[in-house]
């Protein structure tokens, strides 16, 4: 029997942030020695931050990393540690994982798949290390192997995989199943989309059964950079179930899983299973360290909870825990919102309250005073709210009394410090100019995009005005459905140093409003106030009343403009493939309004793609995102789409 006691962790770190990385590694390290854990899995690229973007290119961040490396070393004697960084080999950088045992550095492991699609762009920084290949380096002083290697701990061999190598067909599991690993460490920064953890319970799973070993996954934690958000979740698997499962979504510097494997019985499970195959020769390059890891003559007891996460739950953790860290990390004072009374800007008020009720809940009073310590609060928390989240209901001469009061009541209930003023008077001077230069009255029937616009371009200058007197974030309303047609004012209700609502549909956010109003969950509490929003039909309440203007009279119903939204830029398919695969599921709607919204979509989209370009910053948290940015590239000049809408236009169904 030998038991070892392994461990996975999650970490909080910040890009190039040398002093701080350093030390929530070095924290979390003594935290797992105390515990009697032998072998420890860091995330990936832990010690420089993953989203360092074109500063990995600098040699200065990876001599940074090597000081960094050499200052943690020390602190892993009796224990093997594998922690992500960047390394130059022969003029190239690779994303490597540095394994320490007992104190001393003994190989670099180098990650041989590199994420380039969607958010990531790992190659524009990296080279993929080629599987099978071995190099001589020097680091911290030494010489070590580096690329493709197994460890041996006096018998106890442990492989690697990094992050992206796991989700590959070609993962190095497969090779090191042939070698006999007893354990496999996972250096992970994986980022956050809906239900994912579970993907990643599947290939954790996997590689630990056909390894027939115990598989450690670690991952980072929080907004690191400033548009993903890394859930944590760190997870142990034992030949195939998972046996330590660490918690998401956490507000702490770091999270820690353990389990206790017993490698004897791995190993005899193994040895019995007949399809298995075999390497007799010594092919990959093996590190044999002379130092045995410490074995329990018991298992320990330990305890972990699955958690059932639903949509709506995963949605306010992320997007809480993003506005928390982005927070702290800018130094900002506090958040600003141009509360409208409708439903984005409503979710975005409620989201920066759930950040910090999620906060004070996991960290305590002192705890967040800790990590918003450039932040002169308030001696009772009961006012915070008011000192960090500052809501504006900026009426126009259109604005009804139900959205006003829809705002003040949502403002009251969440304890933000609220005002309200008036734009009509400024909509009025601008107009004014206008008509005086054109030498005619602006009307309804040929300027209605101009009258529209004015209005939500003249709510931008005093929020932010508001937002620079308190030195705070102002935070942008606009949603993903906007985002797709452009059905947002530049410089008007985009305007914020952060859209924290932009990656997800307007569908789900009325969905998630009304979930947050009527059930909530243990740890947030419902909104009742929430239901002045959503007794409301959308508007953007810029024509006048007698119109009756409302969002999806202007556009089209939101579930149909997301279902073809997805056909079209997530799924890649042309106008005719969207209007044929939708027809059955969208029967309801009339064959030629469903083509002439198809048709609509599809000009919008293409038109407004200088807008996306624009907007400001958002939270990635599904991978339906259409950040340009991080995950969805469009020409801002193309012939849009024109000869596709002629044959849709032209075909009859």
């Amino acid at each position: 029997m030998k038991i070892l006691r392994v461990a996975a962790a999650s970490v909080n770190q910040t890009p190039m942030d040398w002093r701080g990385n350093a030390a929530r590694l070095i924290e979390v390290i003594e935290s797992a020695k105390a515990e009697g854990v032998q072998v420890l899995t860091l995330p990936e690229l832990a010690i420089t931050g993953y989203g360092c973007e074109d500063a990995f290119l600098m040699p200065n961040t990876v001599e940074r990393a090597e000081s960094v490396l050499a200052e943690i070393l020390p602190h892993t004697s009796d224990m093997m540690v594998c922690v992500g960084m960047p390394w130059r080999h022969r003029h190239a950088l690779f994303s490597v994982a540095a394994i320490a045992v007992d104190g001393a550095l003994v190989a670099l492991s180098a990650k041989q798949h590199l994420a380039g699609d969607g958010l990531h762009y790992e190659p524009r920084w990296f080279s993929a290390w080629p599987a099978g290949e071995q190099a001589e380096v020097r680091c911290c002083g030494c010489s070590v192997p580096m690329g493709d290697v197994v460890v041996d701990l006096e018998g106890l061999k442990v492989g690697f995989e990094i992050c992206e190598d796991a989700w590959s067909a070609t993962r190095p599991v497969n090779a090191l199943s042939r070698y006999g690993v007893d354990v496999i460490c996972n250096p992970s920064a994986s980022h956050f989309a809906f239900n994912k953890q579970r993907l990643r319970e599947r290939f954790i799973n996997e590689g630990a059964r056909c390894a027939g070993a115990a598989y450690l996954y670690a991952n980072l934690l929080g907004n690191e950079s400033g548009r993903v958000i890394f859930d944590g979740g760190p997870l142990i698997s034992n030949a195939g179930s998972i046996v330590g499962r660490g918690d998401r979504f956490s507000f702490q510097h770091s999270t820690l899983v353990q389990a206790d494997v017993d490698v004897d019985v791995n190993r005899a499970k193994l040895a019995a299973t007949a399809s298995r195959v075999v390497e007799v020769r010594d092919c990959l390059r093996t590190v044999v360290v002379d130092w045995a890891p410490t074995y329990l003559q018991k298992a320990a007891s330990i305890e972990h909870a699955g958690e059932a996460w639903e949509k709506e739950e995963e949605f306010a953790h992320a997007v809480g825990l993003g506005l928390f860290d982005y927070l702290r990390k800018s130094y900002s004072q506090g958040f600003v919102v141009s509360l409208s009374g409708g439903a984005d800007s409503s979710a975005v008020a409620s989201l920066v309250a759930i950040a910090m009720q999620l906060a004070l809940d996991e960290l305590g009073e002192a705890g967040v005073r800790q990590r918003l310590s450039h932040i002169e609060l308030a001696d009772a928390s009961g006012e915070w709210m008011k000192q960090l989240l500052a809501c504006v209901y900026q009426a126009s001469e259109h604005s009804g009394d139900a959205t006003e009061e829809s705002a003040r009541e949502l403002a009251r209930a969440l304890g933000a410090d609220f005002h309200r003023w008036s734009i009509a008077s400024l909509v009025d001077d601008y107009t004014d100019k206008l008509q005086a230069v054109l030498g005619r009255e602006l009307d309804w029937d040929h300027d209605d995009l101009a009258l529209q616009n004015i209005q939500a371009r003249v709510r931008s200058p005093g929020i932010w005005m508001m937002a620079n007197v308190r030195r705070a974030l102002l935070l942008s309303t606009s949603n993903r459905s906007e985002a797709a047609v452009g059905y947002a004012t530049m410089d008007g209700d985009t305007s914020g140093g952060l859209s924290p609502v932009a990656g997800i549909d307007k569908a789900f956010l009325r969905q998630w409003l009304v979930w947050l109003e009527r059930v909530g969950s243990k740890r947030i509490a419902k909104v009742g106030a929430l239901h002045f929003v959503n007794g409301l039909q959308p508007t953007a309440e810029l024509r006048p009343a007698s119109e009756s203007q409302t969002d999806e009279g202007d556009l089209m119903p939101y579930p149909v403009l997301d279902a073809i939204e997805r056909a079209a830029i997530r799924d890649k398919q042309a106008p005719l493939e969207v209007y044929l695969g939708l027809k059955d599921s969208l029967s309801k709607y009339p064959a030629g309004q469903l083509k002439s919204w198809v048709i609509k979509f599809f000009r919008l989209w293409c038109v407004n793609q200088w807008k996306r370009e624009r907007y400001a910053p958002s939270f990635h948290v599904d991978d339906e995102n259409l950040d340009p940015k991080t995950w969805c590239r469009f020409p801002i000049l193309s012939s849009g789409f024109k000869a596709e809408l002629i044959e849709l236009e032209k075909f009859e169904s």
